[in-house]
């Protein structure tokens, strides 16, 4: 049962664009912040192409190339260091990433004191609390993080969200805050990306429904983790990520009849197949389609991008 939605969403695309689209104005090296999305096979299908991928800008050198910063977002020191050493910046933010540090940026305009409901470490909780002054944002991942909070009832508070949480943990630790602090000011919109609110659903339809899940992803995306774990709580005995074929244990599925199978929204089409293929060299393979939802979002290029005439 093949789950839709699933796969890349607006974002990535826009991202991965941003740097084949660079090499191919300017040439390589392109050097790129970080991984551009968190897949291994995008990210080494990019350096072959010419993308030089490094942790911190201290590792490009000086000169033309440009330096494009990746679709989680990066704290504002970032842009400032690169604009300090001249360097020729291209930022491929996801704008719905973009639009948490906007709202971040407004609470504190306002006074108000902003928690950030997200996975501490994570790329996007780093650039979003890397908006604003030390202090200014509390991080917040469990219910229990909200019970530790100490402010007080006249604290005017506001929060945000990671873009690529479990919509059912975040709707919980929302709640908890509200119990806590009627007065916290809420989003105009939901943060939690229509992408990774899709994928869920379509979860969470086929889970109950299969003996067991493969979710294609990496080990550190965030929103392909999230996917396995909508997986099991929705009733799916068991729910394994997997980044390609060649990594599937088969021992995990012999006594299997149906198997549910998405994608995180950094994991190329090409993989689900390679998962479809291996099955299908093992077994009588039989697809169905599971849709929930139909998406038609797009994010333009970066201006810079976006502006170049090519010759």
């Amino acid at each position: 049962m093949l789950c839709a939605p699933r796969g890349f969403c607006a974002g990535v695309v826009r991202a991965i664009d941003t740097v084949e689209r660079a090499i191919e104005i300017y040439g390589p090296p392109v050097y790129v912040r970080h991984e551009i999305v968190h897949n291994k096979y995008v990210v080494e299908s990019l350096k072959k192409k010419g993308a030089v991928f490094v942790q911190e800008l201290a590792e490009v050198p000086g000169g033309d190339a440009p330096v494009i910063f990746s679709a989680h977002g990066v704290p504002k020191s970032v842009p400032l260091d690169a604009a300090s050493r001249n360097l020729f910046a291209i930022d491929a933010t996801c704008p719905l990433v973009t639009k948490v540090h906007r709202q971040a940026e407004a609470h504190f305009r306002k006074g108000r004191h902003i928690i950030l409901i997200g996975h501490r470490g994570h790329p996007e909780v780093v650039g979003t609390m890397g908006q604003l002054p030390e202090n200014a944002i509390s991080l917040v991942e469990t219910v229990e993080d909200v019970a530790a909070l100490t402010f007080s009832d006249d604290t005017e508070l506001a929060y945000v969200t990671q873009t690529t949480l479990s919509v059912d943990d975040a709707a919980e630790i929302t709640s908890a805050l509200h119990r806590r602090f009627p007065r916290i000011v809420v989003p105009h919109n939901e943060d939690i990306c229509y992408a990774t609110t899709n994928r869920q659903g379509a979860v969470k339809q086929v889970a109950p429904l299969v003996d067991a899940m493969i979710v294609v992803g990496s080990p550190n995306s965030s929103n392909s983790q999230r996917l396995r774990e909508v997986a099991e709580r929705g009733g799916c005995p068991a729910a394994h990520l997997v980044l390609r074929g060649g990594d599937i244990d088969w021992s995990l599925f012999t006594n299997i009849r149906t198997l549910g199978l998405t994608a995180g929204a950094s994991a190329p089409e090409i993989l689900v197949e390679e998962i479809i293929d291996a099955f299908s060299s093992r077994f009588a393979v039989t697809v169905e389609m599971v849709t929930t939802a139909d998406e038609n979002v797009f994010f333009p290029l970066p201006r810079r991008l976006r502006e170049h005439k090519m010759e």
